[in-house]
């Protein structure tokens, strides 16, 4: 059976507390250990994408809250920094009516693998300011959870940075403002994909930074 990656870059004009990356297999073992200090948990950010995942209908209404705060391209919370995003409220809608039109998904099952990969890229890029998918080693995806397991079929993973909260980052990921694609999109809610490592940390230029690592079979 073919193996695949979901590879997957974006910094969008939205995602300037939230600028987003998706890929497919990345890793780094040599960073030192950085604290994470967002107030992020990892079973918050499992629970937020499993939430998207198994009830796409109820978290629709998320999603339809945030119109209001829509000025054209703009994006305007009162008391935050306004946003420029390149779709604007038509992003939104797409993601509304997708969500509305997908089927549930099962949950997905956490992985210590794909979490540990996860974890290295955010120690690795992190502090370093590094966005994408690729180790300030030159390392990819596929090597950084080919350290811990052995991968099949499909494997992928997403980036949000500057998230504030878990549901700050899923929902960006899902909108996937000014990416074609939605490859963000399509990895939450790709039907193989079966197990997820996901954790959050520091970043220099953005504060925060959450990651997504999937694959559809994963053996430790």
């Amino acid at each position: 059976m073919d193996k695949i990656f979901a590879h997957y870059i974006l910094i969008t004009a939205f995602t300037i507390f939230s600028a987003i990356a998706v890929a497919g297999c990345t890793q780094n073992t040599n960073s030192p250990d950085v604290p994470d200090t967002t107030g992020m948990t990892d079973q918050e950010l499992l629970s937020e994408v499993n939430s998207a995942r198994t009830n796409p209908t109820q978290y629709a209404q998320y999603l339809e809250s945030l119109r209001k705060y829509y000025d054209g391209n703009l994006y305007k919370v009162p008391g935050e920094i306004t946003i420029q995003t390149n779709e604007g409220v038509t992003g939104l809608n797409n993601a509304i009516q997708f969500l509305k039109s997908v089927s549930p998904r099962a949950a997905l099952q956490i992985s210590s693998g794909l979490m540990k990969a996860a974890r290295d890229h955010v120690q690795d890029t992190g502090p370093k300011g590094i966005t994408g998918h690729t180790g300030s080693d030159g390392s990819s995806l596929d090597i950084r959870i080919s350290r811990y397991g052995k991968w099949n079929i499909k494997c992928g993973e997403n980036i949000a940075y500057a998230p504030k909260t878990a549901r700050d980052a899923v929902i960006q990921l899902i909108i996937d403002d000014g990416n074609t694609s939605r490859g963000h999109r399509e990895n939450i809610f790709e039907e193989k994909f079966k197990f997820i490592g996901t954790t959050s940390g520091v970043h220099k230029t953005y504060k925060t930074m959450v990651i997504q690592v999937f694959a559809a079979e994963y053996t430790e």
